[in-house]
């Protein structure tokens, strides 16, 4: 007899465990009624058994039953169904208990004995609709009658996933009706032998579903099981009765929690898996090994690392020792900048714990100890504040404290580290935030942890101090996290998006010329530093720049509507006055554009630039407080920053960052993840990134240790597109006149019935009439594939528009699904697809849309160095001025091949040309218009540039096909032009 790899067997196996393993009952589908989502059969036998006395209150009303029915139907619809568990039903005289909770500890065995009173239980194929009884859902788990949860069951074997499962939620499956109805159930599973999914809220095509998974090889997905189905922990750890009642009892929740918003406009929140499990183990090891530990928790941005912290919190007060009569904490003391956090701890707290008025705020030490008499359980406090709260802490060397430091989600406001950076760095070129994982380190220095508290640091990014500090060592030595959510789980689950994926690099051009006679000696470091600076930070090469970040925002961002048109933008810059130079060359560029918004900037303090004082209130001219609020709106859309809003700043709207600023380390993850917040409503898909300051392997060498990976895939030459299009032009499997008439009708928002002629017709040729051997299909379709993926990633960014890429793309993403492939590695082939490199398209000094690939290996980063250093311990290199500036041009001067000399005699050249020409005067130098001389000056040097043509086919190919070569170039002329007047420029020129 053949194994049975069906649904039914699922659900036979899910029955299984929960009723022999998990303390359910079989409940028969006879049992349940449709009008109040209840199984009868288990709801009075469980009031009945438990309550007798509270039913006897009421048996002599009218119909008494059924008021019970309708009451407790009310209230499900009014406030929920964990309202109605947690809360009971309250009936004229007598109060009716659905749901004996969980004890806490052994203390007290009467808990213990009504908890086990409480009757699970698991219905398979509940035919739940009123008006047609045919339909089903293969399975219903109910506590004492009332329905707690669906799940809806798929098997691969039979060619059915857990998509398909998702699909007949959204699609078959009416949320009007009683059982699924929002809050009706906590949760919605889609389950298939590998994967587990849940929503909380049906309703049609926009039901959202979470993945419910472990993780595998710090990805999505589940390892194997060598026991079972890889999603067997479902039922086995996550279904059974404990943990499912502390589920309902600690972590699902409805928000906001008052009882004024209507329960259709709440959010009911259920645990991912990876929440409950950090939260579990946390407790369980503080309870096993009492107070003094300390615990690292990497978990990335995506990870909902607010209510994980929220829920370890507010449990951390209530865990006990074994064999303990009171709590192991006196104290939970939660260190955070958020208020959202603050909020949510007070909020949770509120419906979770028996005693309402538990929080409080400290900010010193004295505060700390009047928080700890006047009865407090959790105390909040800030980051800048800690140093005082780890004294009070030393101080109550009586009292017990579990603190919970919320690292990666820092202040906003920069303001510390713009007023360190001040007191400082004046004479550095660069201002960096101030690092919050050292702020943490510092305050700890020279302290032993003393045995009454327990550290808990929460963090996406630890550096390697922290590791050593707060993580767990092993056998061997390491320091490892006490629990991981890694950056790539979070991508790949779809809880950010890759800021990767897209990543483009500028290097900037620019010669930098001896200006005196001498050549003396410098220390070559130092120089290349400082001559770097000055050009970067130069008026001129920041105004170029500007323009270029401007342009592409219009062009690449704005116009294509991203973000359904309200994308924003932001501009990391080296320090504060080059914040403010870039803001004003910015806002003048948005002016020439005529752009119909405008831009912030945001810095801390004061900052006098060229004689004058500048303060953010002055040039936005609104509170620097009100600059979160008002990017929010249609009329901001480019912020500028030098150290504010770098961490901690969550506005889904970031699409695009412009950087200009040495990012290394946690400081380069934490500025660019700026841009991974998902916004689902607007269709945020990708972001893009263009780096004019730090390499590939720069941010490569920063993402790596975080993302646990090391790879980065070699660039192709976009030119493979031309390469792709014709090896599948060659096969004949389309006509590229029904590539031409499927664009036409496609555009023209033809019916879908008109489109697929044209599509089958291909799919025909390919999958029989061309008998094409199984390699040869293969290799299409990766082609086609491959085409698709590089062409959607870099069309935004080639200079230039080839309309047969564009047509084909479109027909092919069309074709693909069509095309039949008898291949039993097909999935191997898609991911290995998934994981060609995105081409880059050299155009001079850009790199276009690196896809830094991370690999999933574990990474590990090396200690801090320990060995003693002074200064200079190495002879500095020195070398005259000539060769400082060749080696510095060599290395920044990549426009074209040409010496610093030759660069020289073709700018003069080319202005020589433009003074030239007879309408310099009237159309240039005596035209009032800016914007009018502007154009008119554009046009000369374009002129001038095809008068060259010939002599400089170089150049003028350069200038003639790179908008960025142009505008850089034209800013160089232009600049050269307004330098010195015409009799000075023909003395020079003589």
């Amino acid at each position: 007899m053949v194994s049975k790899t069906n649904e039914q067997a699922l659900e036979n196996c899910i029955k299984t465990a929960l009723v022999e393993r998990a303390g359910y009952k079989e409940g028969n589908p006879a049992d349940f009624d449709r009008e109040f989502a209840i199984d009868r059969e288990k709801f009075w036998r469980f009031l009945e058994t438990t309550q007798p006395e509270q039913l006897a209150k009421l048996k002599d009303r009218p119909n008494w039953q059924r008021l019970i029915l309708e009451r407790c139907d009310r209230k499900i619809k009014k406030d929920g169904i964990l309202s109605v568990l947690k809360k009971g039903l309250s009936i004229d005289d007598a109060h009716i208990t659905l749901l004996y909770s969980l004890p806490y500890n052994d203390v007290n065995p009467a808990i213990a004995e009504d908890f086990a009173k409480n009757i699970f239980s698991i219905t398979r194929q509940v035919h739940y609709c009123e008006s047609d009884a045919g339909l089903s859902i293969d399975i219903v788990l109910f506590l004492n009658g009332l329905a707690i949860a669906t799940m809806e069951l798929k098997n691969p074997w039979t060619g059915q996933t857990v998509y398909h499962a998702k699909k007949q939620y959204r699609e078959d499956r009416n949320p009007q009706e009683p059982l699924l109805q929002f809050a009706r159930c906590l949760v919605h599973f889609a389950v298939d032998t590998d994967e587990v999914w849940m929503t909380t809220k049906l309703d049609r095509e926009k039901t959202y579903f979470l993945p419910v998974n472990k993780g595998f090889n710090f990805g999505k997905g589940n390892p194997p099981n060598p026991n079972g189905h890889k999603s067997a922990y479902l039922w086995e750890s996550l279904l059974p009765r404990q943990s499912f009642t502390n589920i309902i009892e600690h972590f699902a929740i409805l928000i906001p929690g008052d009882t004024k918003t209507p329960l259709a406009h709440k959010n009911l929140y259920f645990p991912r898996y990876h929440q409950l499990d950090v939260v579990r183990q946390l407790l369980n090891h503080a309870g096993t090994h009492g107070t003094g530990q300390t615990y690292l928790i990497q978990h990335s941005a995506g990870s909902g690392k607010s209510n994980s912290i929220t829920w370890t919190a507010y449990q951390l007060i209530e865990v006990y020792a074994k064999g303990a009569d009171s709590p192991l904490f006196d104290s939970v003391v939660v260190v955070t900048d958020r208020r959202i956090l603050d909020r949510q701890l007070k909020d949770n707290i509120k419906d979770f714990s028996q005693v309402k008025n538990i929080v409080a705020h400290a900010t010193s030490s004295q505060e700390l100890k009047t928080a700890l008499e006047n009865g407090k359980k959790i105390i909040i406090t800030t980051i800048q504040k800690f140093p005082f709260i780890v004294e009070g802490i030393e101080d109550l060397s009586k009292n017990t404290f579990a603190v919970i430091i919320d690292e990666a989600h820092s202040s906003q406001s920069g303001k510390a580290a713009d007023n360190l950076n001040m007191a400082l760095n004046k004479e550095e070129d660069e201002e960096e935030p101030e690092d919050l994982q050292d702020k943490i380190l510092k305050a700890m220095a020279g302290r032993k942890l003393g045995k009454n508290a327990s550290y808990f640091a929460f963090t996406a990014t630890p550096k390697n101090a922290t590791l050593e500090k707060f993580g767990q060592r092993t056998a061997d030595g390491k320091f490892v996290p006490f629990h991981l959510y890694s950056m790539k789980q979070a991508i790949e689950e779809g809880f950010i998006l890759d800021v990767l994926a897209n990543y483009t690099t500028y290097k900037s051009y620019y010669e930098i010329q001896k200006s005196i006679q001498d050549n003396p000696i410098f220390d070559t470091a130092k120089a290349q530093k400082k001559l770097r600076a000055y050009v970067e930070g130069h008026k001129q090469t920041i105004g170029t720049k500007a323009d270029i970040m401007v342009n592409h925002f219009i062009e690449q961002v704005w116009q294509p509507k991203k973000l359904k048109g309200k994308a924003k933008a932001m501009v990391v810059t080296r320090n504060i006055e080059a914040a403010i130079r870039y803001y004003f060359a910015i806002r003048e560029a948005l002016k020439q554009a005529k752009a119909p918004f405008k831009a912030i900037i945001a810095f801390s303090g004061k900052k006098t630039v060229d004689g004058i004082e500048y303060t953010e209130d002055i040039i936005n001219g609104f509170p620097g407080k009100d600059i979160s609020d008002e990017f929010k709106k249609d009329d901001y859309k480019i912020l500028v920053v030098a150290n504010k809003f770098l961490t901690g700043f969550d506005e889904p709207l970031l699409h695009t960052m412009y950087v200009d600023k040495k990012l290394q380390s946690v400081m380069a993850v934490q500025t660019l993840s700026r841009l991974n917040r998902c916004n689902e409503k607007m269709g945020k898909q990708d972001t893009f990134i263009l780096d004019f300051y730090n390499t590939v392997s720069d941010i490569k060498a920063a993402f790596d240790p975080f993302y646990t990976a090391t790879s980065l895939s070699e660039p192709t030459d976009v030119n493979v597109l031309h390469d792709l299009k014709e090896a599948l032009d060659d096969v004949g499997v389309y006509e590229w006149y029904e590539v031409e008439q499927f664009n036409e009708l496609f555009f023209n928002k033809a019916e879908a019935e008109q489109l697929s002629p044209l599509i089958d017709t291909a799919a025909a040729r390919f999958n029989s009439e061309l008998e094409l051997e199984d390699e040869t299909k293969i290799d299409l379709k990766i082609k086609a594939k491959q085409f698709v993926k590089i062409y959607g990633q870099v069309a935004c960014i080639i200079p230039y528009n080839n309309i047969q890429w564009e047509m084909l793309h479109w027909f092919l993403k069309f074709l693909i699904p069509k095309l039949a492939v008898k291949n039993p590695d097909q999935e191997q082939l898609d991911e290995l697809l998934e994981s060609v490199d995105l081409s880059t398209y050299g155009i001079e000094r850009v790199k276009l849309n690196h896809n830094i690939e991370l690999d999933a290996s574990e990474s590990e980063i090396d200690p801090q160095n320990s060995n003693l250093r002074g200064y200079h311990d190495d002879a500095p290199q020195q070398d005259p001025l000539d060769e400082i500036i060749a080696a510095f041009n060599n290395r920044f001067f990549t426009g074209w091949d040409a010496t610093p000399q030759e660069q020289r005699v073709k700018f003069i050249n080319i202005a020589r040309h433009v003074i030239d020409n007879p309408d310099y005067q009237n159309q240039v130098v005596n035209n009032p218009d800016e914007q009018n001389r502007r154009l008119a000056l554009e046009e000369l040097i374009k002129q001038a540039i095809n008068r060259e043509r010939k002599r400089e086919l170089d150049l003028y190919k350069r200038y003639a096909s790179d908008p960025e070569f142009k505008r850089a170039f034209d800013a160089s002329i232009m600049q050269l032009l307004t330098q010195i007047n015409l009799d000075e420029f023909q003395q020079f020129l003589a």
